[in-house]
């Protein structure tokens, strides 16, 4: 019964000689329960026809039936036709054309026509131009058929019930569909949020999996090529290298299908080992901390990201020969003695999900170059 499109429903655009109305939405619950409503209460409509088949005029038998028909079939289509227009005017052309419809038939009814205007009222109620337009109207409407009533000198008590029936039937109708407004807008509003859900936790398993897999793919890639430098050599240690690889590779697997499930966390100190090991495997001389004690426990998770993160760049993309990593209590550094900044170390994707978890956690990520001559990734929160 109101504007608001129904959820999972389908839309197309609108016939091109109707301007006004910008889509033609499928019939919905609110569409169909509407015709079951509206139908039942053109019962209503049986009096007057009964007025017009009991006078003599074969006119009024006709032509009176066919405009009560099109009165009805205006009344049944009136929100339908409010629900697929942005135009204030076109949701008050149903109410226009019940009125005047029921204005045809005066010169066979005469004033009792007033007693049809209860349609009109309901029909400027589920208008939706606001109430500053609806109260007024209806009020209006109900204070016409009062004083028509008064003029004709019909009894006062009826013409008091037929404006008391207008004023109640309409607000009611008016109630009913600012309800069915409010909660179409909070079932939208529920499906924006899952979407939103949806969304983010795509974004995390996508920041996560690129996350493990830049890390461990990079420290499996400098493995391997120190694994076939060593066979080519013929040097034992060759066996060992190709066992960590494989150790590397399990780890990777299951990092992944634990994140997927959302379940895998991050620790500093794990992660400092493991960026030994890769900086070691990359020939990078390495200087760490020796303790993680200084960071603060609910910043260790973020600490490892970015420790991690830093670490892969500097393996993959620095050319270093020295890593530096600094931990305080409010802080987390990481510089090299490599390249130092460029345009696309500064705006990889690596960078950009770690951004992401950074701001997300409240902290700041600044990028430039390090006091060492390359890159330096710092975060303080």
């Amino acid at each position: 019964m109101s504007g608001a499109r129904e959820p999972g429903q389908r839309t197309a655009p609108g016939p091109g000689l109707y301007p006004a109305f910008a889509r033609v939405p499928d019939l919905g619950p609110s569409d169909r329960g509407w015709f079951i409503g509206a139908g039942l209460s053109l019962v209503w409509t049986m009096p007057t026809l009964l007025s017009l088949w009991e006078l003599p005029d074969f006119g009024a038998h006709v032509v009176g039936t066919a405009m009560v028909a099109v009165f009805a079939m205006v009344f049944l289509v009136s929100v339908p036709v409010i629900r697929r227009t942005s135009s204030r005017l076109v949701r008050l052309a149903p109410a226009a054309m019940l009125c005047g419809l029921s204005l045809s038939l005066v010169p066979w009814l005469g004033p009792d026509v007033r007693w049809m205007w209860t349609f009109v009222g309901v029909a400027v109620a589920v208008s939706r131009v606001g109430r500053a337009v609806i109260f007024p109207l209806v009020l209006a409407l109900a204070a016409v058929s009062f004083a028509v009533g008064a003029w004709i000198d019909t009894d006062t008590f009826l013409s008091s019930l037929n404006s008391a029936v207008i004023v109640s039937v309409s607000f009611m109708m008016f109630s009913f569909v600012e309800n069915i407004t409010t909660l179409e807008r909070l079932r939208s509003a529920q499906e924006q949020i899952a979407d939103f859900a949806a969304e983010r936790e795509r974004s995390r398993v996508a920041r996560d999996v690129h996350d493990i897999l830049g890390h461990s793919l990079t420290v499996i890639t400098v493995k391997a090529e120190l694994a076939g430098r060593l066979m080519d050599a013929g040097s034992p240690a060759a066996r060992d290298e190709v066992a960590q690889i494989e150790e590397l590779a399990r780890g990777a697997l299951a990092d992944v299908r634990t994140t997927v499930h959302g379940y895998r966390g991050v620790s500093i100190s794990g992660e400092l080992a493991a960026a030994r090991a890769a900086l070691e495997s990359a020939g990078v001389s390495a200087e760490l901390p020796g303790s993680t004690e200084q960071v603060p426990a609910d910043r260790r998770e973020l600490a490892g990201w970015v420790v991690r993160e830093a670490v892969t760049n500097v393996v993959r993309h620095a050319g270093a020969r020295s890593c530096r990593v600094r931990l305080g209590a409010r802080c987390v550094e990481v510089a090299d003695d490599g390249g130092g900044p460029s345009a696309a170390a500064s705006t990889g994707s690596g960078l950009t999900g770690l951004r992401e978890r950074v701001e997300t956690a409240g902290a700041r990520l600044s990028i430039g170059r390090s006091d060492l001559g390359g890159f330096n990734v710092k975060v303080t929160w």
